[in-house]
């Protein structure tokens, strides 16, 4: 059941419908359904009784309520669906009843249609990450060039650009759509073992059906039932697990530049945004904040699902049912996250210029590596890190920029022109292979989105 207070925030719309109860019930009965053709194209049921099932699995004709109650009883959703699903038809053709969920057992109607669900969770996943994917990319390339502070342990160290940053952001994201179009084959097959997973009661007509089946639904047939082997559903979900930790990085990064101290990068603005019930000034990364939500949430999630894999035998007692609710809360999560940051990198505000005074907050010191670096072919590699840390410590020590200390040491002025100490004090000359990093990232997804 959707909680509506937090829906908006943290889930998107069309995953929520992926998820909803009318969207699990469908699955099961697209089985069902599914499972009629292929039983009567194998000679077990009467054509004449297929429409009569096809025409009882729609959703909108069940009752949730009274399914929700009679699961409390039953055990799982699909005993007591599958109860209503014979009513519904018994009440129009009586003969077709007998039927129904032929040689099928309960989890095989909740698995399939498990993954019919996750098939569309997975198409909505991919649209959106290779959405955001573009747009950084985008974003990316317009800020090959905008120079800001780099951050190591939270501290000034030296120049990088925003590009490289986001491009950064977009080269995680590309490895997660390679990877979910890998899974892609592993996750979507059919679960269809009856029983104990043999399929015994279809005798010889097992496999064909089997076979009508899956191509029916789509999907593939597996090499056997899977019904306590649960790694197709974990490989599934430890993918978006990934998703959501290099999206809540991205949260992080923009909520750390949108503080009031960096006032770098922010969410785009809107009426009522981001304010305080208290401080009318407040402009709070509200977006960010769903961002990093899903990354703390997820892994917990994860390990609900690694935890259940050890199932008992053919059938699992608790640690299936563990996984109802897990991995949908996953997707819904994810999905919140990748809306929330498509919204973010499409309308992202930056302050090119509060990054330029940024940079020098120390003085100078962020680019002292560059100073070094050119004095160390000079004067040996020890003897210019120990002068220009001494340099470094005076600059602090006198409150003075590092190209006026350096400019009056004798030993950096023997060596260094004023104008090669200008050069190596600009921030926009010491950005490395910053752009080289953005192009190689953008040529990445290109190639993936080709």
């Amino acid at each position: 059941m959707s909680n509506q207070l937090f829906d908006a925030y943290f889930t998107a719309p069309a995953m929520r419908d992926v998820f909803s109860d009318r969207g699990r019930l469908q699955g099961m009965l697209d089985f069902e359904a599914a499972l009629a053709r292929a039983e009567a194209a194998a000679g077990l049921v009467p054509h004449s009784a297929v429409a009569a099932i096809e025409a009882a699995c729609q959703a909108e004709r069940y009752d949730v309520r009274a399914l929700a109650d009679a699961i409390a009883t039953a055990g799982n959703s699909a005993i007591p669906l599958v109860k209503a699903l014979g009513k519904v038809i018994a009440s129009g053709v009586p003969e077709a009843e007998r039927y129904v969920h032929l040689g099928a057992t309960s989890q095989d109607a909740m698995d399939t249609g498990l993954v019919l669900q996750l098939r569309a969770a997975l198409d909505l996943v991919e649209a959106d990450l290779g959405k955001l994917a573009e747009t950084l990319a985008r974003q990316a390339l317009q800020h090959a060039d905008t120079p800001l502070v780099g951050r190591t342990w939270l501290q000034h160290a030296t120049p990088v650009t925003l590009g490289m940053k986001l491009a950064g952001v977009l080269g995680a994201l590309t490895r997660h759509r390679q990877r979910l179009q890998e899974l892609r084959p592993r996750l979507l097959v059919l679960q269809f073992g009856g029983a104990s997973g043999s399929l015994a009661a279809l005798g010889s007509k097992a496999m064909p059906v089997a076979e009508a089946l899956a191509e029916q639904l789509q999907l593939s047939l597996p090499e056997q039932p899977w019904h306590t082997q649960r790694d197709r559903l974990v490989e599934f979900a430890s993918v978006l697990g990934l998703v959501a930790g290099s999206l809540g990085k991205f949260g992080r990064d923009v909520s750390l530049l949108m503080q009031t101290e960096a006032g770098e990068v922010f969410e785009p603005s809107a009426p009522g945004k981001g304010g305080s019930s208290t401080m009318p000034h407040k402009r709070n990364p509200v977006g960010a904040a769903v961002l990093i939500g899903a990354a703390t949430r997820v892994p917990g999630l994860l390990s609900t699902l690694f935890a259940a894999m050890p199932q008992e035998h053919e059938r699992s007692l608790g640690l299936w049912h563990a996984e109802w609710e897990t991995l949908p809360d996953i997707c819904c999560l994810v999905s919140g996250a990748l809306r929330q940051a498509q919204v973010i990198a499409e309308g992202m505000e930056v302050d090119a210029e509060r990054m330029r005074r940024n940079l020098d907050l120390t003085q100078g010191l962020v680019l002292a590596e560059a100073v070094s670096i050119v004095l160390a072919q000079r004067l040996g590699r020890d003897r210019a890190h120990h002068l220009l840390e001494q340099c470094c410590q005076r600059a602090v020590a006198e409150q003075r920029h590092l190209r006026a200390v350096l400019g009056d040491e004798p030993q950096v002025s023997a060596e260094l022109s004023a104008e090669e100490l200008d050069r190596l004090l600009d921030p926009a000359h010491y950005l490395g292979q910053a752009r080289v990093w953005v192009a190689r990232a953008v040529a990445e997804h290109q190639r993936l989105t080709a």
